[in-house]
């Protein structure tokens, strides 16, 4: 398993639409998600997903589509995150 120790983004238009993304270490990831809230609030849909290690050494894994169809933003960022193998990574 890997982590990350420092946030990178990327940028993409696609479509008159705007894609952001960004890797960060999940210690960041709460405040980063309240900073993408202000500085995009036109922002039809922020998703995100998160890979972490609990105490007992398992791995704890969340995402959202916020309100993109089921399944169709925050599972495949997921699955980027477990075929990358990162831990601790939002």
């Amino acid at each position: 398993m890997k982590t990350i120790e420092k946030e990178i983004s990327a940028a993409q238009e696609i479509k008159k639409s705007s894609f952001i993304a960004y890797l960060a270490p999940l210690a960041s990831f709460e405040a980063l998600r309240a900073q993408l809230r202000r500085q995009h609030p036109k922002a039809r849909h922020i998703v995100w997903a998160y890979r972490a290690l609990n105490e007992p050494g398992q791995i704890v894994e969340n995402s959202s589509d916020d309100g993109e169809p089921k399944s169709t933003a925050g599972a495949p960022c997921l699955n980027a995150l477990r075929g990358a193998s990162l831990i601790n990574a939002a």
